[in-house]
């Protein structure tokens, strides 16, 4: 009976060897089934590829050590450089160099283009903010493009400088951009002719017309526009 048991528990051990070996086996072949995988990578859990493992980054099928530069901090990302630089400093070769902030500028949020911005009043010239000159009868506008400013009502921009507009009679101020160019409108039943508003000669059996451009007025119906006129049309 002792001797039974004996052999029954060495099957046993056996068994368990013989299971042990096999999943190692395994586990290798899982890993050695991903040709050409360097040191300190793994197989991806899907298809056929393999990663860096964590605190590696791969350069040329390789998986490197990242090297996280002063003012700096890792990402824990297997692709690109691994780190990234701490706000204030941006990366420049292989270090994080500390951003130039002029006066009256503050950082900007924008992970491209400028690393600051100028503040109210001011617009960046080169590596400099430099204050808006506001003329006369104008104020600073919200666009951070352009001039900087805009003119009051009834003050139009002329170079650097805003310039009152000039309302002729039988006009009035625009409150955006004008037809005229000029910065008024003409009353209804006029024209802007030049720096003036000319009176529309509305031809008998003719009405003014809404239309901001072209002829200013149209024939009745029943008549038709000849030159200056209205004239009856023909029935054939």
């Amino acid at each position: 009976m002792r001797k039974m048991r004996c052999i029954r528990d060495g099957l046993v051990r056996a068994l368990v060897v013989l299971a042990l070996s096999a999943a190692a086996s395994g586990a290798a072949l899982a890993q050695g089934d991903v040709v050409g995988m360097p040191e300190n990578a793994y197989s991806e859990k899907y298809g056929s590829g393999w990663a860096c493992d964590r605190g590696y980054h791969e350069v040329e099928g390789r998986c490197l050590i990242v090297k996280v530069p002063a003012n700096a901090y890792p990402t824990n990302m297997s692709y690109g450089t691994g780190w990234a630089c701490e706000r204030g400093y941006q990366a420049e070769d292989n270090a994080c160099i500390a951003i130039k902030v002029p006066a009256h500028g503050y950082l900007a949020d924008s992970t491209y283009g400028a690393a600051w911005t100028c503040e109210r009043g001011y617009r960046a010239e080169g590596e400099a903010c430099v204050a808006i000159k506001v003329p006369a009868h104008g104020y600073l506008a919200d666009s951070t493009y352009g001039a900087g400013w805009v003119c009051n009502r009834g003050y139009r921009a002329e170079d650097e400088a805003c310039i009152a507009i000039k309302v002729p009679a039988n006009g009035y101020l625009a409150d955006s951009s004008s037809s005229s160019g000029l910065g008024w409108e003409c009353d209804r039943g006029y024209r802007a002719d030049g720096k003036s508003c000319a009176f529309i000669k509305v031809p008998v059996n003719g009405y003014l017309a809404d239309s901001s451009y072209g002829v200013a007025w149209e024939c009745h119906r029943g008549y038709r526009a000849e030159g200056e006129a209205c004239v009856v049309e023909k029935t054939p």
